[in-house]
């Protein structure tokens, strides 16, 4: 996974921690996640749980004996950047486990994705300064395998099952300040309500999951989520400088705009649009973080071209990167393969890999999709997202 740059949270390069600890679990790190489409409504039927969509980490969470390990959703380990969920899952009293949820910062009653961001660094001694001073919750709504379950591996029980063995599982440990059970549901109107209500404390939508499938490991079978914006995660795959004046173009040691590509189903990395909403100020910022990266393939599939008010002689006067670096943008209409307008900068995404970001993102299946009812945020009864949590 990518790296942070202190304050800032942009990805830096240098830094590798790709080796797990030895487990003789059944299920052992790096394992494909459960994924999920993107769908603007929430889904038909009686057949679905509904829960938050946590804006944190994805984390898978191992535990063998005296050995704990955290992998993200991209396959990297967690574990440096995060000690003290590490402390916290060895004072469990379940031996042994792998639990499926999300790492998050809850701050001032919030959810704090910047907070979180800043955890990503690569001096061990700055992560534990700032594991004590904001300390990261995990919020498992998932539980793949357990030692004293029965059976032990749950990865082919339908999800009712294994909803009801995780609530076993987090009523039977002891209680943590640090270990939450992600609330779920079975009614369109809760679900609807959440929706409505949470995005004041910094949840983005929520998660759809089909009750009568297995855990769908690696693909996004048996899971939806809605989200309050239209956003997707992109590769940078390439950029632009920016120019003085359109007639006497000439390069101004800024970035002008990022080049945004998405993975399609050959693998195929094809450009899909761009983003330049920065400030002067992150202009500048932005350049020392994607020039370390030039030089790479960029485009695989489908390359910027054509004249375009950056490059008005042609359009081939842009840079190639290493497909490494991904953010996320917000976009208000997506068509013919692209974005038809410039899309929002939102964050960069250490956590995820570049090959996550794919057209699913932008394409959702509409079919057996029933309308939320509005995305209205209306206050809620509880004045802490830990309210919502006990």
């Amino acid at each position: 996974m990518g790296r942070s740059s202190g304050a800032t949270g942009t990805p830096t390069a240098g830094v590798s921690d790709s080796r797990f600890p030895d487990l003789s679990l059944p299920i052992r790190p790096p394992f494909p996640v459960m994924e999920a489409t993107r769908a603007g409504r929430l889904p038909k039927g009686q057949d679905w749980q509904f829960e938050p969509k946590w804006d944190g980490f994805r984390c898978l969470a191992f535990r063998e004996g005296d050995i704990v390990a955290l992998q993200s959703k991209a396959g990297q380990p967690l574990s440096r950047y995060f000690p003290e969920l590490v402390e916290a899952f060895h004072g469990s009293p379940h031996a042994s486990f792998v639990l499926d949820g999300e790492i998050v910062i809850l701050k001032e009653g919030h959810v704090s994705f910047d907070d979180l961001l800043l955890r990503i660094h690569p001096a061990r001694s700055r992560n534990e300064k700032l594991a004590r001073e904001t300390p990261a919750s995990f919020i498992a709504f998932d539980l793949l395998y357990a030692s004293d379950a029965s059976p032990r591996v749950l990865l082919d029980r339908p999800l009712a099952e294994r909803r009801g063995r995780l609530e076993e599982f987090m009523l039977g440990g002891r209680k943590s300040t640090s270990i939450y059970l992600s609330p779920a549901a079975r009614d369109h109107q809760t679900a609807d309500r959440w929706f409505r209500e949470l995005g004041r404390f910094g949840l983005d939508g929520i998660m759809a999951k089909k009750t009568h499938e297995r855990y769908h490991s690696g693909d996004r079978a048996a899971m939806v989520k809605v989200k309050h914006l239209k956003t997707a995660d992109c590769v940078v795959a390439g950029f632009r400088y920016a120019t003085t004046t359109p007639k006497r173009p000439s390069r101004t040691g800024e970035i002008g705009s990022l080049l945004l590509g998405l993975y399609d189903a050959e693998g195929l990395l094809d450009f899909v649009g761009f983003t330049s909403s920065f400030t002067r100020e992150n202009r500048a910022r932005l350049l020392r973080v994607v020039e370390p990266h030039k030089g790479g393939a960029g485009f695989t599939g489908r390359s910027p071209g054509g004249p375009s008010r950056w490059s008005p002689k042609d359009g081939s006067e842009w840079e190639r990167l290493h497909p490494v670096l991904v953010c996320e943008v917000e976009y208000d209409y997506f068509a013919q393969k692209r974005f038809r307008h410039g899309t929002k900068f939102l964050r960069w995404r250490p956590d995820k890999d570049g090959r996550q970001c794919t057209f699913d993102q932008v394409e959702p299946d509409a079919a057996n999709q029933t309308p939320l009812g509005g995305t209205e945020r209306q206050a809620t009864g509880g004045s802490r997202i830990q309210d919502f949590l006990k």
